[in-house]
């Protein structure tokens, strides 16, 4: 099991508004709090966000190798679609959306969207257990 997930930001107010917006519409619940960082948790699970001093660049690139994207149980299809609609609101700009909500083949639901920072999170319907289809997703 997951026990937790650290993002290192560039602007820790914006990640707490983007990523609390996201986190607490997930069923995540505020954790941690200090000067650098914030963490919401789920079960036993937590996400840190943290703006470190030791950061060595100020852009984080899914493009690049490390961290491509998160992606989250959503729960049923309408919500998927329901966060989908808001997430714009919240700072999170919506990718492939041309083939929205099977950019990831026709038997997976799922929203991809992108924050202010450059992360990529993945809303996947609940039951949509099929295996992406990569080459989809370019």
């Amino acid at each position: 099991m997951l026990h937790h997930i650290e993002l290192w930001v560039p602007d820790l107010p914006r990640a707490v508004r983007e990523w609390g917006w996201l986190l607490d519409r997930l069923g995540y619940a505020p954790y941690q709090e200090w000067d650098h960082g914030r963490s919401w948790r789920l079960g036993t699970a937590y996400l840190v966000v943290e703006q470190s001093p030791a950061m060595s660049a100020a852009e984080h690139d899914r493009l690049r190798p490390g961290l491509n994207h998160l992606a989250f149980d959503a729960g049923p299809p309408a919500r998927v679609d329901a966060l989908a609609v808001e997430a714009p609101a919240h700072g999170w700009t919506p990718l492939f959306a041309d083939r929205y909500p099977h950019a990831g083949g026709p038997q997976h639901h799922a929203a991809y969207l992108a924050n202010t920072d450059g992360f990529e999170v993945e809303l996947v319907a609940s039951g949509a257990h099929t295996s992406t289809n990569r080459r989809e997703l370019r």
